[in-house]
């Protein structure tokens, strides 16, 4: 593996560190740490903004394909966020949220 395939092999990870945890965050999956399934929207929000940080610093240097996979990831979380917004917070047993 060269240089080049690396970066774009830890780019890949780096988005998806993101995304894994902004869905984790919105409460969409449970975290693997507690099993519980957890609602901060505040962090969620920060981890889209820290995409959004790097799209914006790499535009104009990265491959289409990191381009459309970073568009293509920011545009679900907002999708995702936007519709956690609109729910209510959740009271459910093993469900916590985070004021």
């Amino acid at each position: 593996m060269n240089q080049d395939e690396k970066f774009t092999a830890l780019f890949g990870g780096l988005v998806a560190m993101f995304q894994t945890a902004a869905l984790q965050q919105m409460g969409k999956v449970q975290n693997p740490a507690t099993g519980a399934i957890e609602r901060d929207l505040d962090q969620a929000g920060m981890s889209i903004d820290m995409l959004e940080m790097i799209q914006q610093k790499t535009k104009g240097n990265l491959k289409p394909e990191e381009h459309d996979y970073l568009t293509g990831v920011l545009r679900d979380l907002k999708l995702n966020y936007v519709d956690e917004l609109a729910k209510p917070a959740p009271d459910s047993p093993g469900t916590k949220e985070k004021q």
